[in-house]
């Protein structure tokens, strides 16, 4: 990172987890050549640039310790190296309000990329976090309130009575910031940028595979985080995993009962990849059947009740069709139940553990995007009836699942243009099951063929003990944003990515992310704390 300071305090875990992996910045391709004159940024403001609906409103030269303001993403985030800092706003229909900023460091030391950035949860903000990193790191980079105020990570009040604003959340907005970003970097420094990537984690992914699907010419490369792409499933499969604990007060499972859980699943599964290390490989290779945790004599403080193992049950199992047995939504893995994450996201509470109701978006989305009715009660919901409603809603020209869910499997105009996609998701994602990723990367490979043909664009790797984007007791810090750049521009596929722990600021752990299917596996020989003493193969 550039040796200027950029101060991060109390950040959510969906921003956290672009920052943890952002690149460095290495110049792209020739040196910029065009000196930006200190009055460039001012002129800039009333300028139509990218979509005729899309104005210029706001430009400013930062030169002295730039506090960004507080909102429902970032807060306590403060940048002290000069930039222009632009602002403006789209309305590609008459109820869009899609605010977004860009922000170009100097020309002399633009690195010559451009980058979009990603939000998480349902947020209307702009995520001033990953913006600071960039800038700092030479990018240009933007980033959009997709297309709304929120007052919170999770809240969807928001889309009551505004159709066009639930499209421009689910995939217009971040285009519209693009077009709009790239224009804007073009004529601040007289010529467009070398390459333009975008980072994204959780919503952030949703929207990286929107654009992967819907937009292919707006990147060269993508990176893809946890993405929350099949969002009508995934909030079918919050909704399920909070009543699982809230259809009977003697199913909820209490917050401090996550510790023992957790620690009886990595103990049945800790050991199954053949390593004693505190990480679980592959959750899939682990049968975990929580009536071992079952209390013998009475409820107490170490064991769960018969109704609170159903409950944990349910949790993995996932939301089914109750008259079809149809899975509609992966469960979430063992393992996710609960870690110390100062970090990111640390377990199931207080999600789908010690609630009053469902954690999430799904307990908004449903009242406000799917029943349209603030006082509607998520417990009456029919996983059956209801599920057809969800996904067949009509929102603007659209139905809900067109406009929000980013699952289609054909890549072919990605592949065709040069681009590439990066794919990463935790093992122990307490929030967005991996399950899903593994799904929608198996769903790309059948549709071009097979492996071999989607490695030649599409990757996926998967992160043992990694929770919600980061956090967790695994390695959660890795340079994707760096990965994908050598990839595009150098033409170097990643065969492998050195994710590394923390504890208290120093390095304890570092191991390889292998491409998925493969794994790692230790060589016999050195620590196990060390990335060097581990190869990919193919599982057993």
């Amino acid at each position: 990172m550039n040796s200027r300071i950029v101060t991060l305090v109390g950040v959510s875990v969906l921003s956290a987890g672009i920052m943890a992996t952002s690149g460095g910045g290495a110049p792209a391709g020739a040196a910029v050549q065009t000196p930006t004159a200190s009055g460039a940024c001012s002129r800039l403001v009333g300028a139509r640039l990218g979509s005729p609906h899309t104005e210029i409103t706001a430009a400013e030269q930062v030169i002295s310790l730039f506090a960004a303001p507080d909102n429902a993403r970032s807060r306590g985030v403060s940048v002290d190296t000069p930039f222009c800092r632009v602002s403006g706003i789209s309305r590609p229909t008459v109820d869009s309000e899609i605010r977004f900023e860009v922000w170009l460091p100097p020309a002399e030391e633009w690195n010559g990329r451009f980058r979009g950035v990603g939000a998480g949860g349902s947020t209307g903000a702009i995520s001033y976090g990953p913006m600071a990193t960039s800038v700092t790191d030479g990018y240009a980079v933007v980033a959009t309130d997709n297309g709304h105020t929120s007052t919170s990570g999770f809240d969807g009040s928001w889309s009551l009575g505004h159709p066009q604003r639930v499209v421009d959340f689910g995939y217009r907005a971040q285009h519209e910031a693009t077009v709009a970003g790239k224009a804007v970097t073009a004529r601040y420094y007289g010529r467009p940028a070398d390459y333009a990537y975008f980072i994204g984690c959780s919503q952030g992914g949703h929207h990286a595979l929107m654009e992967a699907q819907r937009y292919p010419d707006d990147y060269d490369g993508i990176v893809a985080g946890a993405p929350a792409n099949y969002w009508t499933g995934l909030m079918a499969g919050e909704l399920w995993s909070g009543l699982a604990s809230l259809h009977d007060p003697a199913s909820n499972l209490p917050d401090d009962k996550l510790p023992m859980l957790g620690a009886a699943v990595l103990a049945a599964c800790d050991e199954v990849d053949g390593l004693a290390d505190g990480l679980i490989d592959d959750p899939r290779n682990c049968d975990f059947d929580a009536s071992v945790v079952e209390c013998a004599n009475g409820d107490s403080d170490d064991c769960l009740t018969a109704a609170q193992v159903e409950a944990v049950e349910k949790i993995y199992e996932g939301p089914r069709n109750p008259r079809t047995g149809e899975r509609l939504y992966p469960g979430l893995p063992p393992g996710s139940e609960y870690f110390a994450s100062p970090g990111g996201i640390g377990g199931w509470g207080p999600f789908w553990a010690g609630i009053a109701e469902p954690g999430g978006s799904s307990n908004d989305f449903m009242k406000y995007s799917v029943f349209r009715d603030p006082d509607y009660d998520v417990r009456t919901f029919d996983f059956d009836r209801d599920w057809t409603l969800v996904n067949e809603r009509q929102v603007a020209d659209d139905t809900l699942a067109s406009a929000l869910n980013a699952t289609d499997a054909d890549l072919s105009p990605l592949d065709a243009r040069g681009g590439k996609l990066l794919l990463y998701h935790g093992w122990a994602d307490p929030l967005l099951t991996p399950y899903n990723t593994i799904d929608y990367y198996e769903d790309v490979v059948r549709s071009v063929g097979g492996r071999a043909e989607a490695e030649d664009f599409v990757r996926l790797f998967m992160a043992p003990g990694v929770g919600h984007c980061r956090g967790g007791a695994g390695p959660d810090r890795f340079d994707m944003p760096t990965a994908l750049e050598r990839w595009v521009e150098e033409g170097v596929a990643p065969d492998r990515i050195t994710a590394s722990h923390m504890t208290d600021g120093e390095i304890d752990r570092t191991r390889p992310l292998c491409p998925y299917p493969q794994v790692a596996r230790w060589t016999g020989q050195g620590s196990i704390d060390e990335a060097a003493n581990f190869r990919c193969v193919n599982p057993d």
